[in-house]
């Protein structure tokens, strides 16, 4: 399904309430991952990105773009939201990078354009990864670097939508994951690990690790309820995939 116009409309509207309710966190310190914040330097994913070419594939208010530009990246900033994108021209202070509207189903640069593409939940969640996925693994150099956080297919599977929160019990169908309707007519995207598999296989790319990202169990979670509030403590909420180009 086209999800294109009613994802850009979804955040063009939340934009302002989104920042203003977590940029504080995000741009606290740089390099978080997910929604429990945990500082890149723990998992040691995205290592140095000196003077490498790197797209964030949903780059939001550009907390993670700013802060690689920073560290000597040339990074573009990519998103299909344009309040989004105006958040991170707000913010983008003396780290100057390029920010590019468009959906991460047809990305408009030319093939091997990029060391990095990356995202923390943004382009690999809310645009059809069957799609999203070949369209990163073409603008990937070789040898080059496909870093991905979305949620796993466990948290969904146990989101109960009534309750608003994360359960112990088995909700949804495992095997059915695939669009998920968010609010005012936007889509978001969950697949099964298999299914993650075939995708980033099927684009050319090797899987390099696949990370659970597991909180200290008195952390917090900025975004999502759980049931109880240690779960992702006990049970993986994120799935941080590491893939490359060969």
């Amino acid at each position: 399904m086209d999800s294109i116009s009613g994802n850009r409309r979804f955040w063009n509207q939340i934009s302002g309430a989104y920042q203003q309710k977590h940029d504080a966190r995000i741009g606290a310190t740089p390099r978080l991952w997910g929604t429990y914040a945990i500082p890149d330097t723990h998992l040691r994913v995205l290592g140095d990105v000196t003077g490498k070419r790197v797209l964030e594939l949903g780059c939001g208010a550009g907390q993670w773009s700013r802060a690689l530009a920073a560290e000597g990246a040339s990074v573009v900033g990519f998103d299909l939201s344009e309040e989004q994108l105006a958040a991170a021209a707000r913010a983008m202070g003396t780290a100057r990078y390029p920010l590019v509207q468009g959906a991460a189903e047809h990305l408009p640069f030319a093939a091997g354009s990029f060391d990095l593409v990356f995202c923390d939940y943004g382009g690999l969640s809310w645009a059809p990864p069957h799609l999203a996925v070949p369209q990163a693994a073409r603008v990937l150099r070789r040898g080059g670097r496909l870093v991905f956080n979305v949620a796993s297919p466990w948290f969904e599977a146990c989101y109960d939508e009534a309750a608003g929160r994360a359960t112990t019990t088995l909700r949804q169908d495992y095997f059915g994951l695939d669009t998920i309707d968010e609010d005012q007519g936007a889509v978001s995207y969950q697949l099964t690990y298999g299914d993650w598999i075939r995708v980033l296989r099927g684009a050319g790319l090797v899987i390099d690790d696949l990370i659970e990202p597991r909180p200290a169990p008195e952390a917090a979670n900025g975004y999502n309820k759980t049931d109880p509030p240690d779960w992702a403590h006990h049970w993986p909420a994120e799935a941080l995939w590491v893939t490359h180009k060969p």
